[in-house]
């Protein structure tokens, strides 16, 4: 059984045998047809392994470590010195400190090529074009720059250090820029900026960021993690069903990837909407954790590595209801040049700075005459973004669990169920957001109950209508119907209403399995004396 790496390099896949989802086929194609390509993606998702393998194939060719895959022998490219800067590597808090890093690989890369007689200087721009002078006529090199953004989008909330940072990165990639020393170029980073010269008007780079063609060579799609991690899938679906390996079926494998889509899938990088892509990092994660643990936990694994940067903690602190209301149902709209031509990340559209770190993701196609539409991509972030914004919109923390760690939706009681969202409702900011009606109910609800990691479906569609709040368990489905009133000799009449809607809609029927169904008639009481659920039935 091979290991999952934890590499970077492509020359460890084959001296530690990890496994290997083979991209080869891309890189062919990339190489062949461009000659200098950009692509944006979230950090943690590929990038740096897709530039260390196009490095490894151009500097020492497909011998050995690209045996068996799809570009062994197909590769026909001579050999070129290569040039890998990652600006992971080098100070983001300290510009002088930040030029003398990024200078000595320069000079480290010209004195391993026997490039001599140059004039040194201190500063990277003037520092590279010295050395491209005095290079031999015919000599080119391969260019790499891993996340080339880290110091801009690491002080969005310093904007004079910003500014210092990416004078000094637009005058490097003006250096650089058409050089016929460079055989070929690769940039990563996670934002695309008109403020940096590489993309400025005129520049010779590709931007493949949501190129159909290209749409999946970061990250997994379900096929290629049937095809290349089919050991682990089969490891969990025996853990998880107390059974031999051997008689593991194919269906539970589907099964077990449908809930691995629902955590981690649906990153949508591709200009038509229609390719979507797994976290790397969340599904490595989550199958050496089946290996480690020897059962099958659903965890925020892409999200935890991520902290609490700066960009997704200005997102969360400017939301308003509204906003909350557009992230639930994954329909933020954002006009089209907003999306495609973002000047600076001190004055981005925020949605779009979310989208390209990868808190939202697409959701339409790009399309010049219309809108771009955003939403969260899977359960993982979603749950995730929800726990934060709960932060803000409620006063304390309020605990899901009854005993044994079990969901109080998930094995209590009706009235179990009730004083947990009542207590929930007492904790609301309620000069933030104030709850006037069944929408904002809902919407807040949700936030709770989504950061909880609980698996909610809001205002649910059947062929005869739509229920309120649907929260699924593996026994136990829990319907909710929820009336708003602010007067108490409504409330008999709101109830009976709520209730009359379950029994005639028969909300939660649909796909219901061998699951115990609760349907809850409830009403929300929003007179400031009240505020809370004063009457709820439990539907028979």
């Amino acid at each position: 059984m091979k290991l999952i790496a934890q590499s970077e390099n492509i020359e460890d896949f084959l001296d530690s045998d990890f496994i290997y989802v083979d991209k080869t086929e891309y890189i062919y194609n990339l190489t062949r047809n461009f000659k200098r390509v950009f692509f944006s993606r979230p950090r943690r998702f590929g990038k740096s392994l897709t530039l260390n393998t196009i490095g490894t194939l151009f500097e020492k060719g497909v011998d050995p470590y690209f045996k068996g895959t799809w570009i062994y022998d197909k590769w026909d490219q001579d050999k070129y010195p290569v040039l890998h800067l990652s600006f992971l590597e080098y100070s983001a808090t300290d510009l002088d400190a930040f030029k003398k890093s990024l200078c000595q690989p320069i000079r480290d890369f010209a004195r391993l090529n026997g490039i001599t007689d140059y004039a040194d200087d201190i500063e990277p721009n003037n520092l590279i074009r010295n050395i491209f002078t005095v290079m031999q006529d015919k000599m080119q090199i391969v260019l790499l720059i891993d996340e080339y953004d880290r110091q801009l989008t690491a002080n969005i909330n310093n904007p004079e250090l910003y500014e210092k940072f990416r004078v000094c990165i637009r005058d490097f990639y003006g250096a650089i820029k058409g050089k016929k020393q460079i055989k070929f170029m690769a940039v990563t980073g996670v934002t695309r900026l008109k403020d940096v010269s590489i993309f400025s008007v005129g520049s010779d780079i590709k931007d493949l960021s949501y190129e159909n063609d290209y749409s999946t060579m970061i990250g997994f799609t379900r096929d290629e993690i049937k095809r290349f991690y089919i050991d682990y899938l089969k490891l969990g679906v025996s853990y998880e069903n107390n059974k031999s390996l051997e008689s593991v079926t194919d269906s539970e494998i589907e099964n077990l990837l449908d809930r691995m889509a629902d955590y981690y899938d649906c990153y949508c990088f591709d200009e038509f909407n229609q390719n979507k892509v797994f976290s790397t990092y969340s599904v490595n994660d989550f199958l050496r954790d089946i290996y480690e643990s020897k059962t099958v936990r659903f965890g925020d694994y892409w999200f935890d590595v991520g902290g609490l940067p700066s960009i997704l903690t200005n997102y969360i602190a400017s939301f308003n209801l509204n906003e909350i209301c557009q992230l639930l149902t994954s329909e933020i709209s954002i006009p089209y040049n907003d999306f495609m031509n973002p000047t600076s990340l001190i004055d981005i559209n925020e949605n779009v700075l979310m989208c390209q770190t990868g808190y939202l993701t697409l959701k339409s196609e790009l399309d010049p005459v219309d809108d771009v539409i955003l939403g969260t991509a899977n359960q993982e972030v979603k749950s995730a973004l929800f726990r934060l914004l709960s932060l803000r919109v409620y006063q304390k923390n309020v605990s899901p669990y009854s005993t044994g760690k079990k969901y109080v939706l998930e094995q209590g009681t009706v009235e179990d169920i009730i004083n947990l969202f009542n207590e929930v409702l007492a904790a609301l900011s309620y000069d933030k957001y104030p709850v006037k009606d069944e929408p904002v109910l809902r919407a807040l609800l949700q936030v709770y109950l989504i950061g909880k990691n609980h698996d909610v479906r809001i205002v649910q569609n059947n062929s005869k209508g739509r229920s309120d709040i649907i929260v699924n368990f593996p026994k136990r489905r829990v319907v909710l119907e929820l009336k708003y009133t602010d007067k108490v000799n409504s409330e008999k009449a709101k109830l009976a209403e709520a209730e009359q809607q379950i029994i005639e809609k028969g909300y939660g029927l649909e796909d219901l399995g061998g699951r115990e169904l609760i349907q809850i008639a409830c009403v929300f009481n929003g007179a400031k004396t009240k505020r809370q659920i004063s009457m709820y039935k439990k539907v028979e």
